[in-house]
């Protein structure tokens, strides 16, 4: 299995971004663009997007999924949305931190959000704290949008 960033070459592949050339730079290598997600590839050829590396966590040097911490908050049935992010931290280059969306009249609290992480991906990968909102900021095409929620928690 191949892990990591995700970047694609082929006839297919833009030329260039519209009278943007710094971005073109940053996202071309040659003949590959790089796309920014990360994934990887099974033994089949099948290609699993676990990712964006701009929203990777980088806590004390180590890499920290988001997805992964969102998979864990959407196990508990009451939480509707979840999102984990960065916040920026004195200790570590990032702190971990969540927000979500609960089921109305759900009595479910951040401590045992907190601990359920704890139990599944351990402490130093499990948020420090998670603000429940009423929803998530989300683009036009209905996903949550991480680094809009930055500016809400």
């Amino acid at each position: 299995m191949h892990s990591g960033e995700i970047a694609v070459r082929g006839p297919n592949v833009l030329a260039e971004y519209l009278h943007n050339p710094d971005a073109t730079a940053k996202t071309f290598a040659g003949d590959w663009l790089r796309t920014g997600d990360q994934g990887h590839m099974d033994a089949d050829g099948y290609v699993d997007v676990t990712g964006r590396l701009k929203e990777l966590i980088i806590k004390d040097g180590e890499n920290i999924a988001p997805r992964k911490i969102d998979e864990v908050l959407y196990s508990e049935p009451d939480v509707i949305e979840a999102a984990a992010l960065t916040r920026p931290c004195k200790s570590y280059r990032d702190a971990v931190v969540a927000a979500g969306a609960i089921r109305s009249g759900s009595i479910l609290s951040e401590a045992v959000l907190i601990a359920l992480c704890h139990d599944r991906l351990g402490a130093f990968k499990s948020p420090d704290c998670i603000d429940f909102l009423p929803e998530l900021p989300k683009g036009p095409s209905g996903k949550i949008q991480r680094l809009k929620l930055s500016d809400l928690v």
